[in-house]
């Protein structure tokens, strides 16, 4: 299973929200810390703002936050939520599924259940977890002021 960009850029995103809790955020500076298109992820503000993951508020003094706490984002919410198809075959697409084997395959159950098994562990996991560790926190933080650091150099 690989999971989209829109999926990728929506962690990153609130794995920084969560990481700098206190400070409102803007499209324009997430994508330029993580060096992702900007027009791409203002997709992804849209998506995690109706799932009401974050609070995009306009105007001065505005930008990104969460919506609600770190701990009560689920990973397996975000996916969810971030993820347009979990056809991992074409089996389990019912609307375009052509395998003439469909109907006899043993294959579908294990896929199956191996997706519910991949969002089961994402499940146990919120968004604090992955930002609780102090001393990986401080090397993103150092990696991600790196980029503007290095932007703003002659």
């Amino acid at each position: 299973m690989r999971l989209t960009h829109h999926t990728d850029y929506a962690l990153r995103l609130l794995m920084l929200l969560a990481m700098e809790p206190d400070d409102n955020h803007t499209i324009e500076e997430v994508a330029r810390r993580y060096r992702i298109s900007r027009n791409h992820l203002m997709k992804v503000v849209q998506t995690l703002a109706q799932a009401g993951l974050i609070d995009s508020l306009r105007g001065r003094g505005g930008g990104l936050r969460l919506g609600r706490p770190a701990g009560s984002i689920n990973l397996g919410a975000i996916v969810r939520a971030t993820e347009d198809s979990f056809a991992l075959v074409e089996c389990f697409d019912h609307v375009r599924n052509s395998c003439i084997v469909a109907p006899a395959c043993g294959l579908r159950g294990p896929l199956e259940e191996a997706l519910q098994a991949f969002l089961g562990v994402l499940d146990r996991y919120s968004l604090a977890d992955l930002v609780k560790n102090p001393g990986s926190m401080r090397r993103m933080k150092r990696l991600l002021a790196d980029v503007q650091t290095s932007e703003a150099r002659p």
